[in-house]
């Protein structure tokens, strides 16, 4: 099915999404268990799609602490609780914050399972219920997602795939567009680092390919991950308001291989919750023109007021033609148990849920 709007990068990014869940590694056999997660990253760098090549084993002990994301005051809690009842301040690391803020992630894992807790003689005491599996993500893979290229976008491409470069934070970097036999978008590419690969996509989405596909055009080299790196705070614009260049130097600050260990487990955590299906939290499903429509091999948010695909900007309350859903849609089981919605809600919860292993009993 041709969908109206498709050639928005919405519905480009969802489709990557889900070529790269059923695909990934482009070009090789899967030899680990892959999650697919969507606009994570850091505070100063958004990534558009994340894959996480992870240990299967690893994979199912993290599933017991729950679907959840553990925080970083979290992570503080389960990866150093004790196997056997201790009191909480003689078990944990110092965690140079305020001890309150232990006590808090203490009971809010408890009540999820992730953690036991009790109190004696009035002083909290804890137990693990498993160990924390270190190394259930074995790489971090980064796509930024460009259907259509004009040189305002390569420009701006290519300066943020150099610093994904510089800090290493992924263990690879990639850039998908739209597969295209215009000259021109191909020598845009130029520009990209050498180090980030490029995938030509060839979408369902706004054509009547039963699957989107995807072609390797450059590999990419591995990132020093364990080693320090070069976090870019400003780069010199290519051109000033006069016309000319602007000469003046980049200004960047070095990271530690620990804050990079931290920061790629901390993402890793949100994308186990997320996945890449969760744009429907951000969007209305309970508006009577929200729809799911079978775009090739997935599915594709439609909005039947609009009459093509939208964003989760777009599909709000403040949306003009937003119309919450009749009261009889959402009663008396029909004709969905919650109405039309919340069926989508699920339909896509489990679609997620499948691709977490279940916690070993």
């Amino acid at each position: 099915m041709t969908l109206p709007g498709a050639d928005a990068e919405f519905p480009f990014e969802l489709a990557v999404c889900r070529w790269a869940e059923r695909e990934w590694p482009p070009g090789g056999a899967r030899d680990s268990a892959v999650l697919v997660a969507r606009q994570l990253g850091t505070q100063s760098r958004r990534w558009d799609t994340v894959v996480l090549e992870c240990d299967l084993a690893g994979l199912t002990a993290r599933a017991a602490f729950g679907p959840g994301a553990l925080t970083s005051n979290d992570l503080h809690v389960v990866r150093h609780a004790p196997a056997d009842w201790a009191y909480y301040r003689d078990a944990l690391p110092d965690p140079e914050y305020p001890w309150r803020y232990v006590r808090e992630s203490v009971h809010a894992l408890s009540a999820r399972g992730a953690l036991e807790h009790r109190k004696r003689g009035g002083r909290i005491e804890i137990r693990r219920i498993g160990p924390y599996p270190e190394d259930w993500v074995r790489r971090v893979v980064a796509v930024e997602n460009k259907p259509d290229l004009d040189r305002s976008a390569a420009n701006a491409l290519a300066a943020q795939l150099e610093t994904d470069v510089a800090l290493g934070l992924a263990d690879e970097a990639w850039v998908a567009t739209r597969a295209s036999d215009d000259v021109n978008e191909r020598l845009l590419l130029e520009d990209v680092p050498v180090e980030a690969g490029i995938l030509a996509v060839a979408d369902a989405v706004g054509t009547d390919a039963d699957r989107t596909s995807a072609e390797v055009v450059w590999h990419p080299r591995s990132l020093a991950v364990d080693d320090p790196g070069t976090r870019i705070v400003a780069n010199p614009s290519p051109e000033d308001s006069a016309g000319g260049y602007d000469a003046s130097a980049a200004r960047f600050e070095y990271v530690d291989a620990d804050w990079k260990r931290e920061k790629r487990l901390a993402i890793a955590e949100r994308a186990y919750e997320r996945g890449w299906r969760s744009y429907v939290d951000a969007m209305r499903p309970d508006c009577r023109h929200f729809e799911l429509e079978s775009v090739g091999d997935g599915l594709v948010p439609f909005c039947a007021a609009k009459e093509r695909c939208q964003t989760s900007a777009e599909c709000r309350g403040a949306c003009g033609e937003f119309e919450p859903e009749p009261p009889a849609w959402r009663q008396r089981n029909w004709p969905i148990d919650g109405g039309p919605g919340q069926g989508a809600r699920r339909l896509l919860d489990r679609r997620k849920e499948r691709r977490r292993p279940a916690p070993e009993e």
